[in-house]
């Protein structure tokens, strides 16, 4: 007979961007129980995890164990005695030969167990170990811990409850509805669990408020945020959009400044205007129906109003200190306990900045990038950090590349983010991240599995990213060096940059492997060598003499060739040996692009009819050191060996 089962864990609300990677791992967890089941669903509000899977077997399988009992030399009674342990008798064993010899041995059937026994058995490890990156006891030092508090559970394998308890919470057949306005205890079976739900004012699918969120705000010129839709999917039960206005008098404070606050502060849609502009109007998103009597839009309207009070007095506070004034009190403000201050850090990247050929502008900009951490806008709204400085660079008359360049100093902050707008800010960029790259490397500050507490990987994707997209070709190793274990950061940014390359720009892991063995330093190169690859490969020529090139590799390898000798042309054959050689000398310094359809041939009929390891130890040299020659030729473009090929 086959199943549905149902597993609902309610807790206190659960911070909304934890929620999809803690569905991830309960599927994961699920699975490893090795329950055979048609298919698996998840769904999440904040206060539920909810797991649902199709076709479960009442009972497992019967199996067969086979049991090894004692060797077959031993005595009658010792044989009898494992027999009537099996419920056997003597004559129902076989003997069975093994690595240590003969030995007395007994299949025997094991009962498929029921699945309700298995899940009642498992779901309290599953439940535990679902992965939150804090957690908390709610029972005391000695009890379990979880995301929040485990308020009830819902465990059903078809009409019946998995009996099992968590903290003295019992599972059973009730769930909870809307925390406002859907009843505490509500009795459910698996068919009817989603409708119960809904007729409590619980949207069950993430997917569903959505769409109602974004059905309900057509019409509404708001401005798109993918990030935080997400996140309001995820605060919310029964999400519905109202939209609210603000006194227009506060667009006199820079739109980035009431976008900030709106977005990361309120978790509010900003408004636009016809002409793109931002308008004198927000959209909130509500966790109940309506508001009819308008209490919640002006209580939206009201903090709001609070928020950007607090902004408008810090931004003109701050306006009465300039921040080249403010660069002596970077040294009361820490960057990391070992690296020093900030004012420490920003000494080192003006070096940096110069060290990398930025002009003036550029210097100017490190020596003032940092200094908007000193200012009250940016302790009360740490997400304007960099964006402030920009800003009040330039209310204080700072030259644009300058002003921008402060602005744009943390970009990007991911790779979906564009990379700083010019060279200036991009050559500042660079050498902040630099710096944080290798003064945490030369003091040990590595990251370890999840652990990245200085957004080491951020920092290096964007130093790479910058490079590339900027066109940049300085020396990245080069730049790496300065760090105290220069080895390791060698070996991160090589992963950040194969990274890049390959699950970013969308480049074949073998391509991206050819092409850095080739070098790496250059990154701007790196990438046009990987474009030529990719706009080679298709070609017929190319697998069958990336082929060719891997058996170069290994001849040289297994022949233990080290390179030295000279070159002997008077030593080569007459035929393909002496033609391979007469074409390399016609092709060599020209781009594989346009030689690879008359050198695949010549290396093909060479692989064909000579000998490399010649008797003659002279002839045998000679030969390898053409092929070695050879391989060299095109080893700038790539190590075109590590290409994965069908032959």
């Amino acid at each position: 007979m086959s199943l549905p089962f149902l597993l609902e864990i309610g807790v206190e609300e659960i911070p909304d961007w934890m929620v999809r990677s803690a569905l991830e791992n309960l599927r994961l967890l699920f699975e490893k129980l090795e329950i055979p089941h048609e298919s698996v669903t998840l769904d999440a509000t904040p206060r539920r995890l909810v797991l649902r899977a199709e076709g479960l077997p009442a009972r497992q399988a019967d199996s067969e164990e086979r049991v090894l009992g004692p060797a077959a030399s031993a005595p009658e009674k010792a044989v009898a005695g494992f027999a009537r342990k099996q419920g056997a008798r003597p004559e129902d064993l076989t003997i069975e030969s093994t690595p240590k010899g003969k030995y007395y041995s007994f299949v025997r059937k094991v009962a498929g167990r029921p699945t309700k026994d298995i899940l009642a058995e498992a779901l309290p490890g599953v439940i535990l170990e679902i992965y939150f990156p804090k957690t908390m006891y709610w029972t005391g030092k000695s009890g379990p811990r979880f995301i929040r508090p485990i308020r009830w559970i819902v465990a059903l394998l078809g009409e019946e409850i998995v009996p099992f308890e968590i903290a003295g919470v019992r599972a059973g057949a009730l769930t909870a509805g809307h925390r406002r306005l859907g009843a505490r205890e509500i009795a459910i079976t698996t068919a009817d669990y989603e409708q119960r739900l809904r007729d409590h004012y619980v949207i069950l699918s993430a997917e569903e408020r959505r769409g109602k969120i974004l059905k309900e705000l057509k019409g509404v010129p708001y401005k798109p945020d993918h990030g935080l839709l997400d996140t309001l999917v995820y605060l919310t039960e029964f999400p519905t959009p109202i939209t609210g206005s603000f006194d227009p008098r506060f667009l006199e404070l820079p739109e980035e400044v009431l976008v900030t606050v709106m977005r990361h502060h309120q978790r509010y849609f900003s408004v636009e205007d016809a002409e793109g502009r931002l308008a004198p109007q927000f959209v909130a998103v509500m966790n109940i129906p309506s508001d009819p009597e308008g209490f919640v839009r002006r209580g939206n309207e009201r903090v709001l109003r609070a928020r950007f009070n607090d902004a408008r007095f810090f931004w003109e506070t701050d306006q009465k200190k300039k921040l080249a004034d403010r660069v002596p009190d970077l040294a009361h403000v820490t960057f990391q306990a070992k690296l020093g201050s900030y004012l420490e850090k920003t000494g080192r990247t003006v070096e940096l900045v110069k060290e990398l050929g930025g002009d003036a502008h550029a210097v100017r900009a490190a020596q003032l990038c940092k200094c908007d951490l000193t200012t009250e806008l940016v302790k009360e709204f740490t997400e304007l950090q960099g964006v402030v400085g920009g800003l009040y660079a330039r209310a204080q008359g700072e030259l644009e590349p300058v002003w921008q360049a402060i602005y744009d100093h943390y970009k990007p902050e991911s790779l979906e983010d564009a990379i700083p707008r010019h060279r200036t800010a991009q050559i500042v960029a660079l050498a902040d991240k630099l710096d944080t790259l290798r003064g945490c490397f030369r003091v040990g500050l590595i990251p370890s599995g999840s652990r990245d507490p200085f957004a080491l990987r951020r920092a290096a994707q964007g130093v790479v990213k910058i490079l590339v997209e900027g066109k940049l070709e300085l020396p990245l190793l080069d730049l790496i060096g300065g760090a105290g274990d220069s080895a390791q950061l060698k070996d991160f940014f090589e992963d950040r940059v194969r990274y890049y390359f390959r699950d970013y720009r969308g480049f074949k892991y073998d391509e991206v492997n050819a092409a850095m063995a080739a070098g790496w330093n250059n990154l701007v190169d790196l990438l046009e060598r990987l474009e030529r690859i990719q706009n080679l490969r298709p070609t017929p020529d190319f697998e069958p003499l990336a082929a060719s090139f891997k058996r170069i590799r290994n001849i040289l390898e297994q022949a233990q060739f080290t390179g030295g000798a000279e070159f002997d042309p008077s030593l080569l054959e007459a035929g393909p040996e002496r033609e391979l050689y007469e074409e390399y000398q016609r092709i060599a310094g020209q781009p594989i692009e346009s030689v690879i359809s008359r050198l695949r041939p010549k290396v093909d009929l060479f692989f064909d009819k000579v000998l490399v390891n010649a008797p003659d130890a002279r002839v045998r040299q000679n030969r390898l050191t053409l092929l070695n020659t050879l391989l060299a030729e095109f080893s700038t473009i790539a190590d075109f060996s590590e290409i994965v090929t069908n032959s």
